[in-house]
């Protein structure tokens, strides 16, 4: 009998464990009121986007999204504020986005690998050919009540859900 409850045990926290993969983009703002834009040059997620970029094991989901606004952009930003999550599963993988804004940064602005890095408005960056998911982002960017987008796979592309 012991045994039969320490299996069920194993089976129910095999049920709450998955594999995730972390992830963070952060909306910088400007004092004139404008965002700082990436065209992302990459085979996998092009367009137009945030800077950001995947959470080091063992490393602090802040602490994670200076470093890659750091590398992507020469900014240092100060007090990034969590804004929302966006998620999606592909395969097996639990997919978890971190989204945060900053109004506070020191450095020189400079582009990357990552793509090219540049100061727009807030309209002009709505008409940019925007990367995948990025319409969902700035809904939860610009929300106070919706804090949460889940990306479903429905025949074979994946529809977005804001919570």
């Amino acid at each position: 009998m012991e045994m039969q409850k320490k299996i069920e045990a194993e089976k129910q926290e095999e049920n709450r464990t998955e594999t995730a993969c972390f992830m963070n983009m952060c909306m910088i703002q400007d004092a004139e009121g404008r965002i700082l834009a990436l065209d992302k040059v990459d085979d996998h997620y092009t367009g137009t986007t945030f800077p950001g970029g995947h959470v080091e094991r063992g490393e602090i989901f802040v602490k994670s999204v200076i470093r890659e606004v750091k590398e992507e952009t020469g900014l240092d930003i100060q007090n990034p504020h969590l804004c929302g999550v966006y998620h999606w599963y592909k395969g097996e993988i639990h997919n978890v986005v971190f989204l945060y804004k900053a109004d506070r940064y020191t450095g020189e602005l400079r582009s990357s690998e990552e793509g090219r890095v540049y100061w727009v408005s807030r309209e002009e960056f709505k008409k940019k050919q925007l990367a995948p998911g990025m319409e969902e982002v700035l809904h939860i960017m610009d929300s106070e009540q919706i804090s949460e987008c889940y990306e479903q796979l429905e025949d074979g592309e994946y529809v977005g859900a804001l919570y």
